[in-house]
């Protein structure tokens, strides 16, 4: 993977890995990751395309946003970036807050997008789920951040899934706590913001979950792809939040059958 920068409006940087060459594919991470999160499917598809992984704004090395920035905010980022990189309409994937962003830049600049795939997306949250959020948001306000709670929540005992864990971890653990406290209050609030543009994505979208997901329900999945007019549901048996990290064959396998849909 090679390293790289781009300098954004108010002299902002967004980093990214790229590698591969051929039709652009831009991979968005969740709250507390980064850029390299998408390991799996950055090397599976960089045999055939240009995958350019970014790191959200306040992860990895991308500048921070305000303090008081809402998901609109990080859409309106994604969009600057995914311009600035001059490459025309790109597939773009996101995982969990990166799905929010996803589908907020799909509603709101169509033309920038060839195809878009949503992984462990929240589609209008039940009450006591969006109670949860708000509450975790501000624990985090107040610096308490707890990393087993999740790694539990999101890895099984196998060593694919104990490999994949400790790279979480190891991200959790050294991410800048504004910049998480941040995305995290966007994410918490956010996933009514574009909830009701679905209808109005035309371009081929993927809507991927596991089954035992509980923050990302088969059935948010199968909501937000019955609204797109080209949508498509793929729920993995067994399979939790960080499904690309822990069942990468059949994740990478139906990201290859979206990006084989015309488009």
């Amino acid at each position: 993977m090679i390293s790289k920068t781009q300098q954004l409006s108010n002299n902002r940087i967004a980093h990214y890995f790229e590698q591969g060459e051929g039709e652009p594919l831009v991979l968005i991470h969740g709250v507390g990751m980064q850029a390299e999160a998408w390991y799996p499917q950055i090397e599976f598809f960089s045999n055939q395309y240009r995958v350019i992984s970014v790191d959200m704004p306040g992860h990895g090395q991308s500048t921070q946003l305000p303090v008081d920035a809402s998901l609109q905010d990080f859409v309106d980022w994604t969009i600057e970036f995914i311009s600035a990189l001059g490459l025309g309409p790109v597939n773009l994937a996101g995982h969990s807050m990166g799905s929010l962003i996803t589908a907020g830049v799909s509603v709101m600049r169509p033309d920038l997008v060839k195809r878009m795939a949503v992984l462990n997306g929240v589609y209008r949250r039940t009450p006591q789920a969006r109670q949860a959020v708000m509450q975790r948001a501000e624990e985090l306000k107040h610096g308490h951040i707890d990393v087993e709670t999740p790694l539990q929540r999101w890895f099984g005992e196998s060593e694919l899934e104990q490999i994949a864990s400790a790279k979480v971890k190891s991200w959790l653990e050294s991410v800048n706590l504004l910049g998480y406290t941040t995305a995290y209050s966007a994410f918490a609030s956010g996933d009514e913001t574009y909830a009701d543009g679905w209808s109005k994505i035309a371009c081929p979208a993927l809507v991927l979950t596991g089954t035992d997901d509980p923050n990302s329900t088969a059935e948010m999945t199968e909501q937000m792809a019955n609204q797109a007019p080209n949508g498509t549901a793929v729920i993995i048996e067994n399979e939790r939040h960080m499904v690309n990290l822990t069942a990468p064959e059949k994740v990478n396998q139906a990201m290859q059958a979206w990006l084989n849909t015309a488009a």
